[in-house]
């Protein structure tokens, strides 16, 4: 018997689409009040910089707790010896069973957490009673142009405001207090494959913020907005344009000379997608830089060049969004490794001379320790195994790359990392009492090779390579190798020794974000439904959870009324789950995402799962075509379909299997769908412009041969069994 989701994806075709909903778009926003039985206080303090900056343990007010971005609490009342009588105070439910990678923010009792789709909750953040709830009713259809779910990172707060970034591409602040919408912007140009997912910084009154969208074609940037009334006061683009439109200004100028060819024609890439730090003795803030738009550098840049700024740190002035310095930690990117991950500031002890520095683990696999008043390069060291590079060069801070590494014109072959790289946009943390980073690490193979005859398409992915040799092999010998070969770990790394000091082996990758604490522990979610506290010195693992879904947020922890808390949003998703879910499962299942909350001597209980009875699946019947029709499904299905539908055509459960849906027996149902567009303002993209009528009905031809291959869920199952 299949599981569950199956059975009800198969009765409900309306489902089919990528980013399923059946609101329409662009509705308007709503507010629900708080019940009246709820008491709140009634004076709210501000937030302002110096409540940032004083970061007292009652509140967790920014992304990363600080503007250091360190995600360490000074709290210690949980601690080695008293973790085990920790327990679940209270959980939330998200109304959602697709991933949730929000950090909540907490100020003056009150816990502000997102759900899929941006719906913004307020809670008591004692007892976890409700207060008011804000849907921003996301244009979906724009949502369909993501690359990796329809995820979010969490909210900001500033004054008495709380500012959430929406899928859609809007800025919206909102009451604290009541959940009324302030103020409403579009920060994008919606004619455009924009999307924003990261959460917004505030520095002074102003609210900063990137988007996503360079898979498939645009042109990174980053903005600033006043947080009082949503007045646009600057923007930095990451990455030159066509230079017959003149350059913006001087820094875009000196950038375009590292660029060649026609590069602006499918905007270049550089979205600023997550990651930000902001040092306020030297008022400089620090944005990571994404992949290339393509990712393909030869068809990108066909002259080489570095093509600044892809895959950098790059500081600025927040007053002005005036570039300051750069360093490139991946030149002439052409693997999609993103320096967006995570970056945190510290003052380290270096060769006997305190140095301020700024530490990121991004994707290519090497952890980097960089100067952050200069952006000069101090040191780096592969963190996970990598085959792209053998070493970053230490006079010149550059990779030092291997004869194999660039793919274009080369047979295909497997390298380390891939696309969802080392580390990805999982939070990690910075103990200064330990020294060390706690990194939620991973490996995972990828098959790099260019894409024949390529041609930009609006609505489609750009990468400008060939996804199938990718697709995870079929004869089951080849996948249980390639299958170990994915790994995720808890790494704790020192940053000044450039080594790990220890690592906890998980069962996959894909694990959650990264919480440290003064009490010795370590806190994190995992892909296989766990929420667990490790020993920050030596990675044991002291206390578990059974949290029904997987974990990829990343936890906080504050205190009230002298008790400690520790908060983590649950919610399997993301781009590892839509992409290879189904085929690698990790025994988590498609749940309602929880706010799930901890202190010590509670004992609350999860709902029971839903038991529901499953129905039989019927396989459709093959259609009359030959082996080179199915072959050329597979190769447009891998390019375009993967990403969200998953490897081998069986989903993950986020988004319909493919394989059971009646409109993929429907010749004309699914013409319409894949090519009409009929459920574009669900979230399913309109490959009309992108695909042929003979593509489309090759990919309908490849999902049918794939339910018929006698692959099923319980075959997965048994190739990922392992031992709890």
């Amino acid at each position: 018997m299949l599981h569950r989701h199956l059975a009800i994806i198969a009765a409900s075709l309306s489902l089919i689409a990528c980013q399923p909903q059946n609101e329409t778009a662009q509705q308007e926003s709503q507010t629900t009040e708080p019940a009246p039985a709820v008491e709140q206080q009634a004076v709210m303090q501000p937030v302002t910089a110096e409540a940032i900056l004083a970061a007292d343990n009652s509140g967790w007010r920014t992304h990363g707790r600080t503007y250091s971005e360190q995600r360490h609490s000074p709290l210690s009342q949980i601690n080695t010896e008293s973790v085990s009588e920790l327990g679940l105070a209270w959980s939330f439910d998200l109304n959602s069973s697709r991933g949730i990678e929000a950090t909540p923010i907490v100020h003056q009792g009150m816990i502000y957490v997102t759900s899929t789709w941006n719906v913004v909750y307020a809670l008591d953040a004692r007892s976890g009673a409700f207060l008011w709830e804000f849907d921003p009713k996301v244009d979906k259809e724009q949502a369909g142009k993501g690359c990796c779910d329809a995820v979010n990172r969490g909210v900001a707060i500033w004054g008495n405001n709380v500012i959430t970034a929406t899928i859609d591409g809007r800025l919206i602040s909102l009451d604290a207090k009541k959940g009324t919408v302030n103020w409403d912007v579009l920060t994008i140009d919606k004619s455009k494959p924009y999307t924003i997912t990261g959460a917004p910084r505030i520095i002074d009154g102003k609210i900063i913020i990137g988007n996503g969208g360079a898979e498939l074609g645009v042109r990174g940037y980053v903005s600033a907005y006043a947080a009082d009334s949503g007045k646009l006061l600057w923007r930095f683009y990451t990455v030159p344009g066509n230079p017959a439109d003149g350059f913006e200004n001087e820094t875009m100028e000196m950038a375009a000379k590292t660029w060649t060819g026609e590069y602006w024609a499918a905007g270049g890439g550089g979205t600023v997608w997550d990651s930000m730090a902001y040092d306020p003795e030297l008022d400089l803030l620090y944005i990571g830089v994404g992949n290339g738009s393509p990712w393909n550098q030869t068809i990108r840049s066909p002259e080489g060049g570095d093509n600044l700024f892809l895959s950098s740190i790059v500081a600025l002035k927040p007053d002005t969004g005036e570039y300051v310095w750069h360093y490139q930690s991946t030149p002439a990117e052409t693997w999609d490794y993103t320096a967006t991950q995570h970056m945190i500031l510290a003052d380290l002890e270096i060769n006997g001379e305190m140095r301020k520095v700024i530490m990121q683990a991004p994707k290519n696999g090497f952890f980097y320790v960089v100067d952050r008043e200069t952006g000069e390069f101090i040191s780096a060291n592969n963190f996970v195994p990598v085959t792209w590079a053998t070493h970053i060069d230490q006079e010149t801070g550059r990779p030092v790359e291997t004869e194999a590494a660039r793919y274009s014109g080369k047979a295909p072959a497997p390298q380390l990392p891939g696309p969802l790289g080392a580390h990805n946009w999982h939070p990690m943390s910075y103990n200064p009492d330990t020294g060390l980073v706690y990194i939620p690490a991973q490996e995972g193979p990828w098959v790099y090779t260019d894409a024949e005859n390529y041609e930009m398409k609006l609505g489609g992915w750009n990468t400008g390579t060939d996804f199938t040799f990718a697709v995870l092999p079929s004869d089951v010998a080849t996948f249980k190798a390639l299958k170990a070969a994915v790994k995720g770990r808890l790494l704790a790394w020192d940053p000044v020794k450039q080594e790990a000091a220890w690592s906890f082996e998980h069962k996959g990758p894909w694990n959650g974000g990264v919480l440290s604490t003064k009490g010795g522990l370590v806190f994190q979610g995992t892909a296989d439904a766990h929420f667990a506290a490790y020993d920050a010195a030596s990675g044991e693992r002291l206390w578990r959870f059974f949290t029904q879904t997987g974990v990829v947020a990343a936890p906080i922890t504050y205190e009230l009324d002298g008790e400690q808390y520790v908060a983590v949003a649950s919610g399997w998703g993301g781009s590892f789950v839509l992409g290879y879910g189904g085929v690698l499962p990790t025994g988590s299942q498609n749940n309602a995402g929880r706010l799930l909350v901890f202190k010590l001597g509670a004992a609350d209980t999860l709902p029971e799962l839903e038991n529901v009875q499953l129905a039989e699946l019927s396989i459709p019947e093959m259609l009359d075509v030959g082996e080179e029709t199915i072959a050329q499904g597979l190769k447009v299905y891998a390019n375009n379909c993967v990403t969200c539908h998953g490897d081998q055509a069986f989903s993950s459960g986020l988004v319909p299997n493919l394989r059971f849906s009646g409109i993929t027996t429907n010749a004309e149902a699914w013409r319409s769908v894949v090519l009409g567009g009929s459920l574009a303002k669900s979230g399913m993209p309109n490959f009309g412009k992108v695909l042929s009528e003979a593509d489309a009905e090759a990919v309908r031809a490849y999902v049918i041969a794939e339910a018929n291959s006698g692959r099923d869920e319980e075959f997965y199952k048994s190739l990922s069994a392992a031992e709890d």
